[in-house]
C-alpha cells in the first residue's frame, strides 16, 4: 500500500491539468494546485473523509477555484495547451477536428469544462462527481448531458455561446 505522500504526488499531474483547464494559465493554475496540496495537508489529520483520495482532492481544487473566481472576478486570456510527443503524424483533417474541438471547450464555461474533464479525463464516476459537487447524482447526469451537446454544438457551429444554466 502507498503512503499518503506518495498519492499526492502521483495525482500532482492530474490536478494540474484540471487546474490549468480552469484557470488557462499556468502559473495561476500551479498556484491553485498548491493552495489545494497545502489544505489538504492541513486538513489530513481526522478530516479527511474516507473514500477517494483523487475525488476528495478535486473537491478541494474545484472548491479553491470558485472561491478565488468569486474574489477576483478575472481570467486569463490565454490557455497554454502543451502536448506530449506524438510519434505518429495525424492527418490534416484530424488536426483540425482537434483544434476546433478545442476551441469549443475553451468556449464553455468553467463548470462545464470541469464536468468533462471529471468524467472523460480524468475517469472519475457520476458519484464521485456528485460529492465533488455535493448535487444528486441525477443533476450529474443531466449536467454533463447539457455540457457535451453544447460542445458537439459548438465544435459543429451551430451556436456561438453555450446558453445553459450556471452550475451551482
Amino acid at each position: 500500500m502507498t503512503s499518503f505522500d506518495e498519492q499526492l504526488r502521483e495525482l500532482i499531474p492530474r490536478l494540474r491539468r484540471f487546474a490549468l483547464s480552469l484557470t488557462r494559465h499556468a502559473s495561476n493554475a500551479d498556484d491553485l494546485v498548491q493552495t489545494c496540496l497545502e489544505r489538504a495537508l492541513g486538513s489530513v489529520a481526522g478530516k479527511r473523509p474516507e473514500g477517494d483520495l483523487r475525488a476528495w482532492l478535486f473537491t478541494i481544487l474545484y472548491r479553491q477555484f470558485v472561491d478565488n473566481h468569486r474574489r477576483s472576478r478575472r481570467y486569463a486570456r490565454m490557455l497554454e495547451f502543451f502536448t506530449g510527443r506524438d510519434d505518429t503524424q495525424p492527418s490534416t483533417e484530424r488536426t483540425v477536428l482537434a483544434q476546433s474541438t478545442l476551441e469549443a471547450f475553451e468556449q464553455l464555461n468553467p463548470e462545464q469544462r470541469a464536468l468533462l474533464l471529471w468524467v472523460s479525463v480524468e475517469g472519475l464516476s457520476y458519484k464521485e462527481v456528485a460529492e465533488i459537487l455535493d448535487v444528486p447524482i441525477g443533476t450529474v447526469m443531466s449536467r454533463l448531458s447539457r455540457a457535451r451537446n453544447a460542445l458537439r454544438q459548438l465544435s459543429e457551429g451551430e451556436i456561438n455561446r453555450p446558453a445553459l444554466r450556471r452550475l451551482k
